[in-house]
């Protein structure tokens, strides 16, 4: 199967660059860039692209709300956004932003550091439908939290009291970015036993994928809630 990806940047360099690199994968066809918002909702509808590759600054949109309104969209097949950052270092990549591209609906979050074997295998990911958070992403989360105290989403609170404790186990392990193959190892339990639980995370919570259920866990003070455990 060969994988249609749109690639979206304000930069000019950035833009010809993924294409280069993806465009040497035989399953990844570029079907066009753009570094307009507007404009990729426009290529979205026309090209049925399986992943969208976006910055977070556009043209005409923020990169966000791109992603809330391809979700919004009636598409066949549902795109897959991965979220093409700046740097981990860059000061506007604050835990708030991480959050609510997740929670908007990103599959992937990456940086720039990311390398080229990195890249083409979160495409793959996401095509099929799963999420990918590179360990940097996920550690520049677990350091947020512990240096600051966050308020959790108080509607949040019914959903996730209503988690059996083996669905808060997987579900915090999966927050602290570990593989399916490691939850299965930390908790004993087989990879389908792990796959299964995350499966009945999602439609419990009602969350589409692992970047959900990690927004999820952070937003609801889960975390928070573990490090103040682990602190006393």
């Amino acid at each position: 199967m060969q994988f249609r990806v749109l690639i979206c940047d304000e930069t000019t360099l950035v833009r010809d660059g993924l294409r280069t690199l993806l465009d040497a994968e035989s399953d990844i066809n570029v079907v066009d860039t753009t570094d307009n918002g507007h404009r990729a909702v426009m290529l979205v509808r026309t090209y049925r692209p399986h992943v969208v590759v976006t910055g977070l600054t556009l043209q005409g949109m923020l990169g966000i709300e791109l992603i809330r309104r391809l979700l919004r969209e009636d598409l066949d097949p549902v795109p897959r956004v991965v979220v093409f950052a700046t740097n981990e270092h860059d000061d506007t990549l604050t835990h708030d932003t991480l959050t609510n591209v997740l929670h908007a609906g990103a599959s992937g979050l990456l940086t720039r550091e990311t390398s080229r074997d990195d890249l083409v295998a979160a495409i793959r990911t996401v095509a099929s439908g799963q999420a990918m958070l590179t360990p940097r992403m996920t550690q520049r989360l677990l350091d947020w939290f512990r240096q600051h105290k966050t308020e959790p989403d108080d509607m949040l609170q019914p959903y996730a009291a209503a988690l059996t404790e083996r669905e808060r186990e997987v579900l915090l392990l999966t927050a602290r970015g570990m593989s399916t193959e490691d939850i299965g190892v930390t908790l004993s339990i087989s990879v389908a036993t792990v796959r299964t639980h995350i499966y009945r995370l999602r439609n419990k919570l009602q969350l589409r994928d692992r970047a959900q259920l990690v927004s999820f866990a952070y937003r609801a003070g889960m975390m928070q809630a573990e490090f103040d455990l682990a602190n006393n």
